[in-house]
């Protein structure tokens, strides 16, 4: 699979039911949804440029078996962590800010990314596929259009999601990708 749209699946999977995209949710019930998916938008492209980044620099220096290992195992964690779930405090959404609404919206997105679990999928792609363009604008794409979802739903229905069907959706595309990634890894099969 393409590293662009590798990494767009991989990091929308990732962002449903998450943390950052309850925030997206909230300000989407506070602002218009164009603030809101700009606010996001600006936070991804910086928190992805720097995991992409870190995972390129990570990537140049491990042999291809390990990186296959370490990306198996992260992916299997990450369907963990997303059944165990985030938690998110609705009443940092509620604190005026001195900044406008749209630098609200960027930074809040931003500092709930700093090493959440879309992050470190971010910096998994990134060694995995040694893409820097195709994971970075991919993962960046993944995680708008996850969120747009989040902040259409804000708009339209208020606060109401199907989060456990999301939750264990997105899960188990990651189990089943990272147990795929360990079985090639090992020689099990091949892809390509």
């Amino acid at each position: 699979m393409d590293a662009f749209w590798a990494s767009t699946f991989f990091i929308a999977a990732a962002e449903m039911g998450d943390k950052s995209q309850l925030v997206a949710l909230a300000y989407a019930t506070r602002y218009s949804w164009k603030t809101a998916i700009a606010g996001v938008t600006l936070a991804t492209l910086v928190v992805h440029l720097f995991s992409v980044l870190v995972g390129e620099a990570l990537g140049a220096r491990l042999p291809t078996f390990w990186i296959q290992v370490a990306a198996g195992v992260a992916f299997v964690f990450f369907g963990l962590w997303t059944l165990r779930g985030d938690t998110y405090n609705e009443s940092d959404a509620g604190k005026r800010s001195r900044f406008g609404p749209f630098l609200t919206v960027a930074t809040t997105f931003f500092i709930s990314e700093l090493g959440d679990k879309t992050m470190l999928a971010t910096i998994t792609l990134a060694v995995q596929r040694q893409a820097f363009i195709g994971v970075w604008l991919g993962s960046t794409l993944g995680m708008v259009a996850a969120d747009a979802v989040a902040i259409l739903a804000g708009q339209v229905l208020g606060r109401r999601l199907p989060e456990r069907a999301i939750k264990f959706g997105a899960a188990a595309i990651f189990i089943l990708f990272g147990l795929l990634t360990l079985a090639e890894a090992f020689g099990l099969f091949s892809v390509g």
